[in-house]
């Protein structure tokens, strides 16, 4: 036994202490036998009465060993694997995400916005006495071989050199929207159709345009038709060959070969893109096409709905500068009339995108001849009767569905 253990404890004086009397101490534990002091004794809290745990104990007032919220300290440490199960990073990517789709939606609604802000305008608003309103809505689409903007080397590269003063129409397009379920229609109207021109007696219908530009035009459209026009929108060379570049080409299925020295083209038969310049020639081209002005006037229409096909897919609205250039590019080379509104624009655009899928109907006003001889020179008649009944189906709102009777480019009575 250890000294640290035993020792002797002396007596007081006198002769009769026993000798050698030991004490062992065993109260001592085996941290002093180490050397090191036990640490101080913890009173213990006295309990408070009706505080006991889930054991039956009661607890002091300091709350449950190891803290917690009962006892006011500190609550236990959340282990690292529920820490970072928490959702706080998931919830700053959801914030990100919407931000950056409302900044996008943002920019696809301001660019067409600003867009439109740099479109020319013009009056065109038809004169004389107009028609009562009509079902829907009617809008006139020209194209004109207008340079306007294109410098003298532009207009080589594209094939349309010569004076670039003056505008003359290209083709003339009504683009009727109904309010009912039938479908849009899109028309074409020869612009050799020979009609009674307001102040200017019968002639062909490019010269109102020639004369008395948009407004004269309109108001002959009118008075033909007994259709009101609620929308102008007319597009030159330099303005639709940049819209058609600007969305890196258009792919068409051309049905034959065609070869046209005054269109500037030389195109295969079979589906591929084209660029500005070739597109242009290939609307423009009349007298390599065995059907003339309306085989020109049907091309217009199938490319323009192609154009708009293409500019409402994800390869371009989802593209900034695509989406940008598209918009911008369109609106250089447009004159619209000063009581056209976007909302007017995008009817029109949208009739055009529907022809591609046959979800509207791609027509031509009805003929009685195509080389009719007139004071004007051979000039195309349209078959009055039909013609009227045609218009006045999309004056009353009929619903129509599939092309009515004549509406075919091809001239009654053949």
């Amino acid at each position: 036994m250890s000294d640290d253990h035993a020792r002797p404890i002396p007596q007081g004086g006198g002769s009769d202490a026993p000798d050698d009397v030991y004490v062992v101490d065993t109260r001592r534990s085996a941290r002093a036998s180490r050397g090191t002091p036990p640490p101080p004794a913890r009173a213990a809290a006295p309990p408070v009465a009706g505080a006991y745990d889930e054991y039956g104990r009661p607890v002091p007032p300091g709350g449950p060993a190891g803290g917690g919220p009962a006892g006011g300290g500190r609550p236990p440490r959340e282990p690292r694997a529920a820490r970072e199960r928490r959702p706080g990073g998931a919830r700053r990517v959801v914030r990100v995400v919407v931000a950056l789709l409302a900044l996008w939606i943002v920019f696809l609604v301001a660019t067409p916005a600003h867009a439109w802000s740099q479109v020319t305008r013009e009056d065109t608003t038809p004169g004389g006495d107009r028609p009562a309103s009509a079902d829907g809505h009617t809008y006139l689409l020209v194209g004109s071989d207008s340079r306007e903007g294109l410098t003298a080397a532009e207009r080589k590269a594209l094939g349309v050199g010569g004076d670039a003063s003056g505008r003359r129409t290209d083709s003339i397009i009504l683009v009727h929207t109904p309010s009912g379920s039938g479908k849009p229609v899109v028309v074409s109207i020869p612009r050799d159709s020979y009609l009674e021109i307001p102040g200017e007696g019968r002639n062909k219908v490019n010269a109102a345009f020639a004369i008395g530009g948009p407004k004269l035009l309109a108001e002959t459209l009118e008075q033909a038709t007994g259709l009101p026009i609620d929308g102008y929108v007319e597009i030159g060379f330099g303005g639709f060959a940049k819209t058609v570049d600007s969305l890196d080409g258009v792919e068409m299925c051309v049905p034959r070969a065609i070869k046209d020295a005054k269109a500037h083209i030389d195109l295969k038969k079979g589906c591929q893109t084209l660029d500005g310049k070739n597109a242009l020639g290939y609307v423009r081209a009349r007298y390599s096409d065995p059907k003339g002005d309306l085989g020109r006037a049907e091309r217009q229409r199938q490319f323009l709905g192609a154009v708009m096909e293409k500019a409402a897919t994800p390869s371009t609205v989802l593209v900034p500068w695509r989406w940008w250039g598209f918009t911008h590019a369109g609106a250089s080379g447009v004159i619209v009339g000063e009581d056209t509104s976007l909302l007017d624009t995008y009817r029109i655009l949208s009739t055009m995108r529907k022809v591609s899928s046959d979800q509207a109907l791609s027509l031509v006003v009805p003929l009685s001849s195509t080389n009719a001889s007139t004071s004007a020179g051979s000039s195309v008649l349209w078959d009055e009767k039909r013609a009227e009944a045609f218009f006045t189906m999309l004056r009353e709102g009929e619903s129509i569905t599939e092309p009515p009777a004549g509406t075919d480019g091809e001239p009654s009575g053949r």
